[in-house]
């Protein structure tokens, strides 16, 4: 399928009902087992700037430590640090909405736009829609699905990888448009460099 575009700025008109889980539940072992999701950027934790691009959900959902965080529900995977898989488990079955956005806590630059250009590329016939980056590789911990869908594709899946349990279900690729020197929505923070990228690109000092 071909790539459709998407805005990375502003807000969605008008988003169908949907949930959204955010993945923070992961070893972060590449920052030395640091609490990557509370980690700042520009001020704020990780995980709240991710969950400030979904907003207008009607539940967010964060599989991981308990924060405080009014108003999102939490889950634990099982095990704790399990993995991408065992961890949308745990956050499906909190999912209510038909549709669900599926998001990484350390994406710093996911906005509400892009979840909005995620959910109105959902194909009648289709499971979803996941955003692909500038070299056509889709970003699995960025996309809106139906929930249908994915409890399906779960129930029939013994593995651990998310592209294993995702990769197969029919899916419409966005590609945001990204301005010369803008970070890309799907940047994360996996090393202390690209916390320190991310910290310099949102104005901090230092």
């Amino acid at each position: 399928m071909r790539p459709r575009s998407g805005t990375g700025d502003g807000e969605a008109a008008c988003p169908p009902p949907y949930d959204a889980v955010i993945l923070a539940g992961g070893r972060a072992e590449r920052l030395g087992g640091a609490d990557k999701p509370g980690a700042l950027v520009g001020g704020l934790p990780l995980v709240e700037r991710v969950a400030a691009a979904v907003r207008d959900a009607r539940a967010v959902v964060v599989v991981g430590p308990t924060r405080d965080m009014p108003g999102v529900l939490f889950t634990r995977e099982d095990p704790p640090g399990g993995g991408p898989v065992p961890a949308l488990r745990a956050g499906l079955a909190v999912v209510t909405s038909p549709l669900v956005v599926l998001l990484a806590a350390d994406l710093p630059f996911v906005v509400a736009g892009h979840v909005g250009a995620l959910l109105a590329a959902v194909p009648g016939d289709g499971a979803g829609a996941v955003l692909v980056d500038d070299e056509g590789r889709e970003q699995w911990l960025t996309g809106a699905w139906r929930t249908a869908a994915l409890r399906d594709a779960l129930g029939v899946y013994a593995g651990r990888s998310l592209r294993g349990v995702l990769g197969p279900l029919g899916r419409v690729p966005v590609r945001p448009p990204v301005a010369p020197g803008e970070i890309p929505p799907w940047f994360d923070c996996d090393t202390d460099d690209d916390l320190r990228a991310a910290r310099e690109r949102a104005g901090e000092r230092g």
